[in-house]
This record gives C-alpha cells, sequence and structure tokens, in this order.
C-alpha cells in the first residue's frame, strides 16, 4: 500500500508541476509561453533573463516527468525544490501564506510533497525500482541539497537591484 501511496503522490505532484513548466515553455493551460516568462524574469530583475527562464521552465518540465515516473528520483525532487523556492522568494513571500492571495502555500505543499518522495524513495511502482536504479543515500540528498541552496542563491544573487523612483535622489 505504501508504495500505491507514493506512486499517486509521484504522478499527481510530477503531472502538476510539468504542466507549469508546459505553461512557460509553449502558452499552455493559459501560461505566458517563453517569450512572456522571460519577460517575467525581467520584472523579477533576474538577470541574465533568458537563460533563466529556460533553466526554471526546464526544472518543472524535466523535474515533474521524472518525478511521476520515477526516474533518478532525488534528481527532479531537487530540481522542482529548486524552483519552489526561488518562486517563494521572489514572488509568493512578500503576500503572505495563503494562495487566495497570492501566498506561498501552494509552493510550500509542493515542496513538503518533494521532501516526502525524497525521504520515502520512489516506491516500487517506479523505474528506479524497474531499472534497478539505486543512487547512494543519504550523500544524494546531502550533495543534492548542497547544490540546490548553491543554485537557488545564484539565481536569487543575479538580481539586479530595483530601480530608484523617478524624481527620488539615488543613494551613493
Amino acid at each position: 500500500m505504501v508504495a500505491l501511496g507514493l506512486l499517486v503522490l509521484r504522478v499527481v505532484i510530477g503531472l502538476i508541476v510539468a504542466g507549469h513548466g508546459l505553461q512557460k515553455a509553449f502558452g499552455w493551460w493559459g501560461g505566458p509561453g517563453m517569450t512572456g516568462w522571460v519577460g517575467a524574469m525581467n520584472r523579477m530583475r533576474i538577470r541574465p533573463a533568458t537563460p533563466w527562464a529556460w533553466i526554471s521552465m526546464l526544472s518543472e518540465v524535466l523535474g515533474g516527468i521524472g518525478l511521476a515516473v520515477g526516474l533518478l528520483t532525488p534528481l527532479p525532487s531537487l530540481a522542482i525544490a529548486g524552483s519552489m523556492l526561488v518562486a517563494i522568494a521572489l514572488v509568493h513571500w512578500p503576500r503572505g501564506f495563503w494562495v487566495t492571495k497570492g501566498g506561498y502555500e501552494f509552493n510550500l505543499s509542493i515542496l513538503a510533497a518533494i521532501a516526502a518522495i525524497a525521504i520515502a524513495g520512489p516506491g516500487s511502482f517506479s523505474l528506479d525500482a524497474a531499472l534497478h536504479i539505486h543512487l547512494p543515500e543519504p550523500i544524494t540528498l546531502i550533495v543534492g541539497t548542497i547544490g540546490l541552496l548553491i543554485g537557488v542563491g545564484v539565481a536569487l544573487g543575479t538580481r539586479q537591484p530595483q530601480p530608484a523612483a523617478e524624481g527620488k535622489p539615488q543613494p551613493t
């Protein structure tokens, strides 16, 4: 039963995240498409916007698909975590917790689900199990988490300063 529960969780969360990535990639389901997503990265002051937009979109599409099928499961989990952490930090945190106000409730739910999957493993109904892939634990999660935090830090560190409002002197 645990394996079935992990399968349901992996597939649902993976396909939701992949769907968000496909909105960014192709504009499906009311999404912005890559042109709109690059524009959103520019509005968030992430530079260079185009490569970061592609990294973000691919993290969601490939991470979501990888999670759904249970392939190299810690790696898609880390890719999705990076995307969710940057979204929380740049967009949702100032709006509070509840998603009805644009808050981080949804992103936190995704983070909790992928953390549970990364810790428990993908279960026996996964490509990892079928292909007998067993990444070394806990070293994969430790090294991956360190890499994730570095990547999120770099992404957040590439932001350009907020331009000064018109008529206000620039600090020197």
